[in-house]
């Protein structure tokens, strides 16, 4: 027979209730407020949080302090109650403690120690939406769609997205081993972590007239990088480009800004995004300003289902504008825009905040961009190290991407 809690314990419990009654209040007395009035002034909407559910959430709590197994720190509580609450909404909604949050500034502006992979929680499994280039994930045969099921040997949690995360960082040089299914085989690769630096674009000459540029990621720093590297690649030819092929196969996202600035670079006007959402600030339009840096030179698009987020971005805008051929299979399809809201003590919230359309006005949620030209993805390209390596004999999706830009400049030759 288990015990009764000690009149200390009981005195401790129901401070613990007090307390939480009186945060919980707080927080209704501020949403209600927020919503036009307090609750002596009129009947609570049906999804307002009422006085008897704030009492239930610090009962809950109050229970699991004073009955749970083993005992619990108030602020983990408190904390894993917050991560819930957020990361219950969708997969990519989440509380950010302060190493999260430190993590998501480093992974859009510098550097980190880790594998070099990027995950999502799909359909109740952690799986790789893509290893990125020169990557120790890339270069061990990690693929996109690969199911993560543990690491070092421990099953990993698919609603902990961040717990797994941080168990794939460590010290440089140090060795992990993750597990993962594809198919119906369970799969090891032992990897040693290594400092990741975020490198987002490639680019090299195709023949007499035409570049390939691929961009990985789209961070702070990549229209910038991106519109050097065509400059770069013109220099070398002596004059303009006469097509080129921007690569965004296995391309995660980033930075929603990143994909507007680089979409502008190929179009004179236009709108290349819009999103909606319930505040203000979650509703936007990004349009074109006039410049284009192939000066209407033909440009031609590779997607795979490793692209997603920005990359989609891209892709659609320059697909309705009529302004780039997309080759290859369909995209991902996560059209959904997270914002990182700041809080105390150098933590944050991801929330989900907008739904985002491409300029003909269609959703990609779940559906991704259907390619023009439908071209199934070559095994093992594109190669996702960072030698430089373009195959464009073996790799079927940009063997076509380039007879795509002959077939255009031969069409152009004869017209004129």
């Amino acid at each position: 027979m288990v015990e009764k809690a000690g009149l200390s314990g009981i005195r401790m419990l129901l401070r613990t209730r007090a307390i939480l009654v009186a945060v919980v209040g707080t927080v209704m007395g501020v949403s209600l407020s927020l919503s036009g009035g307090l609750m002596a002034s009129r009947a609570p909407e049906p999804d307002e949080l009422t006085r008897q559910q704030a009492q239930d959430i610090a009962d809950i709590i109050a229970r699991v302090k004073r009955d749970y197994v083993e005992d619990v720190d108030d602020t983990e509580l408190l904390e894993n109650a917050i991560r819930g609450m957020v990361g219950d909404l969708d997969p990519h909604s989440q509380y950010l403690d302060a190493d999260e949050y430190r993590d998501i500034r480093i992974s859009t502006t510098g550097t980190y120690t880790g594998i070099g992979i990027e995950i999502s929680q799909v359909d109740g499994a952690v799986r790789i939406i893509t290893p990125m280039a020169g990557s120790p994930a890339a270069r061990s045969g990690l693929r996109s769609g690969d199911e993560i099921v543990a690491i070092d040997g421990m099953e990993i949690v698919a609603e902990r997205l961040h717990e797994t995360i941080s168990r794939m960082r460590g010290r440089p040089g140090s060795r992990v081993t993750i597990t993962v299914l594809r198919g119906e085989e369970l799969i090891d690769y032992e990897l040693r972590r290594e400092i990741i630096r975020v490198v987002s674009v490639y680019a090299e000459s195709l023949g007499p007239s035409y570049g390939y540029a691929r961009v990985n990621q789209f961070n702070e720093t990549t229209a910038r990088e991106l519109s050097r590297a065509i400059d770069d690649l013109q220099e070398a030819k002596g004059g303009m480009l006469e097509g080129l092929v921007l690569d965004l196969r296995n391309n995660p996202g980033g930075v929603l800004d990143s994909a507007v600035d680089v979409t502008d670079l190929f179009l004179d006007s236009g709108v290349i995004v819009t999103a909606d959402g319930r505040t203000a600030d979650s509703r936007f339009r990004r349009s074109a300003h006039r410049g284009d840096v192939l000066d209407g030179a033909d440009l031609v698009v590779l997607v795979n289902q490793g692209s997603a987020s920005a990359s989609e971005i891209v892709a659609g805008a320059l697909q309705d504008h009529g302004r780039a051929t997309v080759v290859g299979t369909r995209t991902f399809g996560k059209g959904l825009v997270q914002t990182v809201m700041p809080l105390s003590e150098g933590r944050a919230i991801k929330l989900t905040t907008s739904r985002y359309y491409t300029p003909s006005g269609d959703s990609i949620q779940e559906t991704g961009i259907t390619p023009d030209v439908f071209v199934e993805d070559t095994p093992g390209y594109p190669d996702l190290s960072l030698s430089g390596n373009v195959n464009h004999e073996q790799d079927g999706q940009l063997v076509s991407a380039l007879e795509r830009l002959r077939h255009s400049q031969e069409m152009h030759s004869k017209a004129e």
